[in-house]
């Protein structure tokens, strides 16, 4: 009796002492409705009906957008020009060496009008094959020396053109420096075409990015390696809009920046007399130089594209909903059918 009320005790004894020992971390997570994943949820059935509808929802909303588009960008009316070629001398063999001597480089175009192009008309000129987006032209300026007058030593990130002489360029980098140079002017019968080139630029960029207090100074200063255009040294930065439009860095190597506005209507078959002067270096890399003018709709300039990826979503997906209706209609099946499982087809199988 005495051994058997001992081990009870000692049985006890370990009992309380296994309760007061610390218990190991569980690592089974609180439990929650959302860690288990019993939140309510939306767990459409897909039935032929319900696909149906909604590939032909997609179509009728998607094939009279695709129309709009395509006739918007149909009525603009757009007019390209290409002139690199054509502007330099039939006896010139080294269009480089003609391009980076100084001169009077002058150019007459004509162009016809095709179709009644109303105002405003948009002039830009278009380079094929330049990289605007490589990494190192793109990081070659300052944005605090364009904004900020007090920021004008403000050069480390704009080498190689940062200083010349010791002095400071203002606007410095490489983006400045290649600034386009073309210039172009418009007639019709004997009569000047005025190009407004005011509010080309961003507002954004006007108000915001370049400085109404920041003046050009040293630009283009080394005769002997010359980018691209000059810059008025008693007008702000945030007046000279051709360099805040030139800034606005392209993502791609074929792009069109914005010159200025024709504001005056051009009627069928008129004949328009561009002289132009071809100053801008685009033969040492193989370039083009294109002279455009546009109209534009309430989806902007020309563009087939929106219109084509409409056309071809909606045309598919009426295209998937027929097919699927005569699928259905033909050969039904009964939702949730068991017969269609894998082990009722083929009981004997595994």
């Amino acid at each position: 009796m005495m051994s058997s009320n001992t081990a009870s005790s000692s049985a006890a004894v370990a009992g309380s002492a296994d309760s007061a020992a610390p218990r190991r971390n569980s690592k089974k997570p609180k439990y929650s409705r959302f860690t288990q994943q019993e939140l309510p949820a939306c767990k459409p059935i897909l039935t032929p009906r319900w696909v149906i509808s909604a590939f032909l929802l997609v179509s009728v909303v998607f094939i009279p957008i695709g129309v709009a588009s395509l006739f918007a960008s149909r009525d603009v009316v757009e007019i390209v020009d290409r002139y690199d070629n054509d502007c330099i001398p039939d006896n010139t063999t080294d269009k480089v060496n003609y391009i980076q001597t100084p001169g009077d480089k002058s150019c007459n175009r004509s162009i016809t009008v095709p179709k009644r192009m109303k105002q405003p008309i948009y002039v830009y000129y278009q380079l094929d094959n330049f990289y605007q987006n490589h990494r190192r032209y793109v990081k070659s300026r300052s944005d605090a020396q364009l904004r900020d007058n007090s920021s004008a030593s403000d050069t480390s990130s704009c080498k190689p053109e940062d200083t010349y002489n010791g002095k400071i360029i203002v606007p410095c980098g490489l983006i400045a420096w290649s600034l386009f140079n073309d210039t172009y002017s418009f007639s019709r019968n004997s009569s000047q075409l005025n190009v407004n080139k005011k509010d080309i630029s961003w507002k954004s960029d006007r108000e915001h990015k370049f400085g109404s207090d920041v003046y050009p100074s040293n630009f283009q200063s080394n005769d002997t390696v010359i980018g691209g255009a000059s810059l008025n040294s008693s007008i702000p930065l945030s007046q000279q809009e051709d360099l805040i439009v030139w800034m606005r860095t392209a993502a791609l190597p074929t792009f069109r920046k914005l010159y200025g506005r024709i504001e005056v209507d051009l009627e069928p078959n008129d004949v328009i007399s561009v002289t132009l002067q071809n100053n801008y270096n685009t033969y040492s890399f193989n370039g083009k130089k294109k002279l455009v003018l546009s109209t534009t709709s309430w989806l902007g300039g020309k563009n087939d594209f929106l219109g084509i990826a409409y056309l071809t979503v909606g045309g598919l997906c009426f295209f998937l909903a027929l097919v699927f209706t005569l699928v259905y209609l033909v050969k039904p099946r009964r939702l949730g059918d068991p017969s269609y499982l894998s082990w009722n087809r083929n009981p004997g199988g595994h």
